[in-house]
């Protein structure tokens, strides 16, 4: 009995030690097989990313830059297409009333805009209506506009009988050495005039924006308009814009 007692615990006792000896090296090789690959695949993970970021980074700036310039040249070409539309409408409003009424000379009216601002002010925003529908819109900070010394805003055919011209002008401040301040103002003159056009007949009708008051005169309160108006087979008279312009508005930039 005894001695099948100690064979039991002999077998047992070396059953435990080599499953522990088993264990043991399993243990020990196991991390070092896997450690590598995992640092591995880390390192490419992290390189791959910020590389990633870095040209996403740089298309979007370049998308960014293209689409700005592709937005601004949308804007110009919109700008000119709504200015041939309110020349387009206002025509056709005009031949409208005059088929409408039975018109059969009618009258004709030409419309010019004169500038006769010192270089103190330079001109760049025009905007003309007539009787309510707008025939003439430009905008230009930098460019011929405000070099110009007059132009054409209006030339055709309009229905006899009272008529009514409604401008807006504004202007740049245009200083140097010791008045360089006055490129940070801008001056506005808001004006309309009434003008009546006989039937078979033409008229023409000079919009002259010209300094009032003379050098002694605040700069803000110098723009201002009058209108030359001649007809055909009449005398010139001039009509000046005291009473229908609004005072120039100034404001810095």
């Amino acid at each position: 009995m005894r001695r099948v007692m100690a064979l039991w615990l002999s077998v047992a006792l070396a059953t435990l030690v080599g499953t522990f000896a088993v264990a043991g090296d399993a243990q020990e090789t196991a991390p070092t097989e896997a450690t590598p690959t995992t640092t591995a695949a880390s390192t490419d993970e992290v390189v791959t990313g910020d590389t990633s970021a870095a040209v996403q980074a740089a298309d979007q700036q370049m998308d960014a830059g293209t689409y700005a310039t592709r937005l601004r040249d949308l804007e110009q070409r919109i700008d000119a297409l709504k200015e041939q539309i309110f020349r387009s409408k206002a025509r056709l409003s005009l031949l409208a009333e005059t088929v409408l009424q039975g018109v059969v000379a009618g009258a004709q009216a030409v419309i010019i805009h004169e500038n006769r601002m010192s270089s103190s002010y330079r001109l760049v925003k025009v905007q003309y209506a007539l009787d309510g529908a707008r025939i003439f819109n430009k905008a230009d900070e930098e460019g011929p506009l405000g070099d110009q010394t007059e132009f054409e805003v209006y030339n055709g055919s309009i229905v006899p009988g009272d008529h009514n011209i409604t401008v807006n002008l504004e202007y740049r401040g245009n200083g140097y050495g010791i008045f360089s301040y006055l490129k940070g103002y801008r001056f506005r003159v808001r004006s309309s005039y009434t003008f009546n056009a006989p039937e078979g007949k033409a008229v023409t009708i000079r919009v002259v924006g010209y300094e009032k008051g003379g050098p002694t005169a605040p700069l803000e309160e110098r723009p201002a308009v009058r209108y030359m108006e001649r007809t055909e087979g009449r005398a010139a008279r001039a009509s000046d814009s005291a009473e229908g312009a609004a005072p120039a508005e100034e404001s810095g930039e």
